[in-house]
């Protein structure tokens, strides 16, 4: 407690020792002017308090709820912005199926189209080929009949010369009876 009362008593001396040296000190810590700073205190934080109320708080509400109406319109736009992408992309993808089936369709048709063509031109193709070979045929007979004959008769004269020329008669009943009787399993 000895310190306490030297420090009290060193302040003293120091607040006696300013007041001597030059005047009241701070006039803050003064305590005869307290009243006033008190009431210049109380009429300054109204004054302040006044003017935000009354100027600047309704011009920061008025700019906070402008900013809250442009967001809210802002998220509106976008939302229908969206719906409207997705409608769209909902008609594209209607038009794009829509128009891969006609392509599948018209695909289709022209490959019936194509087939049937096809399948007249072999049909005129088959027939051709049959009208070809049955005259191929038929000449392949006449030349293999007309060969054979040209056999019957070379092999007939063959016959007859080499009867002549063994010294025999030509009996050109029995070499006829012979070569024919010969050529019968030939005639194929």
């Amino acid at each position: 407690m000895a310190q306490t009362t030297e420090a009290a008593e060193g302040l003293d001396q120091a607040a006696t020792g300013a007041e001597a040296a030059g005047g009241p000190g701070m006039p803050q810590l003064d305590f005869s002017t307290f009243p006033n700073q008190i009431f210049w205190l109380v009429v300054t934080l109204v004054a302040i308090y006044l003017v935000l109320s009354r100027v600047a708080l309704p011009r920061i509400g008025a700019i906070l709820a402008e900013r809250t109406g442009t967001i809210s319109n802002d998220i509106a736009a976008a939302e229908d912005l969206k719906l409207r992408t997705q409608e769209a992309e909902a008609a594209y993808q209607q038009a794009l199926a829509d128009a891969r089936s006609e392509a599948n369709k018209i695909a289709e048709e022209t490959r019936a189209t194509i087939q049937a063509e096809l399948d007249k031109e072999l049909a005129t193709a088959d027939e051709q080929i049959g009208a070809k070979t049955a005259e191929s045929e038929k000449a392949i007979a006449e030349i293999r009949a007309g060969a054979m004959d040209a056999v019957h008769e070379v092999a007939t004269d063959v016959a007859r010369e080499i009867v002549t020329a063994l010294g025999g008669g030509a009996d050109d009943a029995a070499i006829e009876a012979a070569v024919t009787e010969r050529m019968k399993g030939q005639d194929r």
